[in-house]
């Protein structure tokens, strides 16, 4: 008893300070479905999982096609956590922004000048980044015999301002340093949830999110996860003067659902076009998602002999409802055009979409709608049309979504959808050479969990990815 209320309290814990939800595997029969549990925030994750600095035996396992590739061991990252008012030297100051802070303020604790206060905000004129600071932003200050002599304003990792003194003016400019990409590797199989173990094999939340939206046209996420499903992902990191910043691009994936293997590769062509594509070289991205919301679990299913719950009678349940905190953001599931966006009787707030002639959508219950839905609109696919709620008659918070082709109402469990073009043939001995080195690293990926029984983190090799320091393919 006293285990299963410390276990009680720390899932309860647990779901006060995370914003995702993900797939909990609980113990159930073969071919059930999974039920949802809480997934981490990325910031919280940073503290409470550690990335583990798994030790790799001294043999090398070879991949499937014979090939010897590299793996080194990727080990924790500490940063030092910096001080709100920190003296770098003699004359730089770094001041991290705190909540409520401005810079009138700082320049107060410094006693720099007004004047030079004033000078630098007008300089900044209609952009007002000095007049919007955001706690967590760093500001570098070089004071030199109490007067400044410049001011350097971190917009994001990559990017800065600059205000320097020359003479007895300031000037501005706005400098971009260059990252430095680095690629790792980690696989691991799903015992918990695809959050927790993700996050244990020290991808981020929004790698996660990633390899979701990367294989949501072919995976139902909120339906088809099981116990023992695996993935790989190979992904880049993104540092900047040797200090890790945050994780880039999923370059390769694979997602072992259900004992059939899904791999993807991200491929930009000659012409700048980025997308991801099967290793047969067909898109991943369909005409429709499969599902119009993230990480949900079904509550009721198709079926036209259903009881309905509040009438209390037989009456056709003609799509599927997804259960998901109020508010959730649904998505459309494809591009098209705004039938209508209002209420629908027993639908509550709904909006009904058209794609093409033959398909058409429909997302009842909702709470709102999102900015600029209305009647004769379009949309595109993945944008957020409103959110989940309780309009009409409903029970509690859902989405009702429906799906029909050529008027007759389908399963969106079910139904085929339209087939992805394949990659233009003019690209495809290119995409062949770029892909072969990350799909044999998948390779080995698996074959080094197979061998260990256990995640597998890794530091990979650019060159031999064929990938250059810009995180680019190599010439």
């Amino acid at each position: 008893m006293r285990r299963a209320n410390r276990r009680r309290t720390q899932l309860l814990s647990s779901a006060a300070v995370v914003t995702l939800a993900a797939i909990a595997l609980v113990n159930r029969g073969p071919g059930e479905a999974l039920p949802i549990a809480p997934g981490g925030d990325e910031r919280t994750a940073a503290f409470e999982i550690a990335l583990p600095a798994q030790q790799l035996p001294s043999a090398v396992v070879e991949s499937g096609n014979g090939k010897r590739l590299p793996f080194e061991p990727l080990v924790a990252r500490v940063e030092r956590a910096q001080t709100p008012l920190e003296k770098q030297d003699d004359e730089w100051v770094n001041v991290t922004v705190a909540p409520g802070d401005n810079l009138s303020l700082i320049f107060s604790r410094l006693k720099l000048s007004k004047r030079d206060l004033h000078e630098i905000v007008t300089l900044d004129g209609k952009d007002r980044n000095l007049r919007n600071l955001r706690p967590g932003q760093l500001l570098r200050l070089l004071v030199k015999q109490d007067r400044l002599d410049g001011l350097v304003l971190e917009l994001d990792h990559l990017n800065s301002l600059h205000f320097t003194r020359r003479d007895d003016r300031f000037e501005l400019s706005l400098e971009t340093a260059t990252p430095e990409i680095q690629v790792a590797a980690a696989t691991t199989e799903i015992t918990r949830s695809l959050f927790l173990d993700g996050q244990k094999a020290g991808l981020a939340d929004g790698t996660i999110m990633q390899l979701t939206e990367i294989f949501g046209w072919d995976i139902d996420f909120a339906l088809d996860i099981r116990a023992h499903d695996r993935f790989s992902v190979i992904y880049e990191e993104i540092y900047k003067d040797g200090k890790y910043i945050k994780p880039g691009r999923i370059l390769a994936a694979e997602f072992m659902n259900k004992g059939k293997s899904h791999r993807a590769v991200l491929f930009e062509n000659a012409a700048g076009d980025t997308a991801y594509y099967s290793e047969d070289g067909k898109a991943m991205r369909k005409a429709f998602l499969r599902t119009p919301v993230n990480f949900t679990r079904i509550s009721s299913k198709f079926n036209l002999q259903r009881r309905h719950p509040i009438l209390n009678t037989i009456r056709a349940h003609r799509g599927v409802d997804y259960a998901a905190p109020h508010g959730t953001p649904v998505r459309a599931t494809a591009n098209g055009s705004i039938r209508s966006a209002g209420t629908k009787g027993g639908y509550g707030l709904a909006v009904e979409l058209q794609h093409g002639k033959a398909y058409r959508t429909l997302y009842a219950h909702l709470s709102r709608f999102a900015k600029g839905i209305k009647r004769g609109g379009s949309v595109r696919q993945g944008q957020i049309i409103g959110y989940v709620g309780k309009s009409g008659l409903a029970t509690g918070p859902h989405l009702h979504y429906e799906f029909r082709v050529n008027g007759v109402h389908r399963n969106p469990l079910t139904v085929d959808l339209p087939k992805s073009e394949p990659l233009d043939a003019r690209y495809a001995a290119d995409f062949r050479r770029h892909a072969t080195p990350l799909l044999d690293q998948l390779d080995e990926l698996y074959a080094r969990f197979d061998v260990e029984k256990s995640t597998v983190v890794a530091q990979l090799d650019l060159a031999s990815l064929g990938i250059g320091e810009n995180g680019r393919a190599a010439n």
